[in-house]
């Protein structure tokens, strides 16, 4: 049997492989606002050349992972058009670009993600300022119900949110309580997966993180998509419901068996 030490070598070197893609992205995004790549490159935050061309120019500049985070959720708080065209990629992005993990452990985690459906229309008609705002009020919304829960935000951008929970039986509960009562406009979406992953103080790295940010992009407005490893986690689980389950083509992964839950009365 593989060692805990053999395992982290093996998710390492899976997000050793994934850098290049993900700087890739990460540059993109950067690149999407040209008032934001300015401010981006005046501060220092990142090099022109590897802004304007990140598989040939190795950044000089490098900043820490958290900088580059805080300024990507400032910026997308003001300007959520920012992420428009991006969504979920740039949330996962931000956790699968962290190389430095020497703080975490391999352990079962359970991963969710959401986002609001129809966003990206709300932003394009109603505006940043507006669009902003209803991001705010569903983030304070969000904070008290994934707690309560044992949960913990682990990352959020724009109108997607990366949760993580010890226990897959609250990662469910607290998926069809944000599904099924969030008070907002737009319908909410969730994807769920679980599994071993390397589980820091302040993030999540691992296989498990990309089945739930790929499932959540399957999901429809108002639903939860479990795969089958949380549902044969949970058991029997009061309150849900399973649909059976069906196989899902995820986008740069392996098909995965998932099903959507449902609340139930009692």
């Amino acid at each position: 049997m593989p060692s805990a030490d053999d395992a982290r070598q093996a998710g390492l070197r899976a997000v050793t492989s994934l850098q290049q893609g993900i700087t890739e992205r990460l540059a993109r995004l950067i690149r999407s606002d040209e008032e934001w790549a300015a401010q981006a490159v005046d501060v220092g935050l990142v090099d022109r050349d590897w802004l304007d061309d990140p598989r040939a120019n190795p950044a000089r500049v490098a900043p820490p992972v958290e900088v580059l985070q805080r300024f990507l959720e400032r910026t997308t708080e003001q300007r959520p058009s920012v992420l428009a065209n991006l969504g979920l990629s740039a949330l996962q992005a931000m956790s699968l670009v962290r190389s430095d993990t020497g703080d975490g452990a391999l352990s079962p985690v359970t991963v969710v993600f959401t986002d609001l459906e129809g966003f990206t229309s709300y932003t394009a008609a109603q505006g940043d300022d507006a669009a902003a705002h209803l991001v705010a009020e569903h983030n304070r919304w969000v904070g008290p119900v994934v707690r309560s829960r044992g949960g913990h935000v682990v990352k959020r951008l724009g109108d997607g949110l990366m949760l993580s929970f010890p226990a897959p039986e609250a990662a469910v509960l607290a998926a069809v309580e944000l599904v099924s009562d969030d008070p907002g406009p737009l319908g909410v979406r969730a994807g769920l997966h679980h599994g071993e992953a390397i589980v820091s103080h302040d993030d999540v790295v691992g296989h498990v993180v990309n089945v739930a940010a790929r499932l959540t992009e399957e999901a429809r407005g108002s639903e939860v998509l479990a795969s089958v490893d949380v549902r044969s986690a949970v058991s029997d689980l009061r309150g849900v419901r399973f649909d059976r389950a069906r196989r899902y083509k995820l986008r740069g992964l392996d098909p995965v068996s998932a099903c959507r839950v449902h609340p139930v009365d009692g």
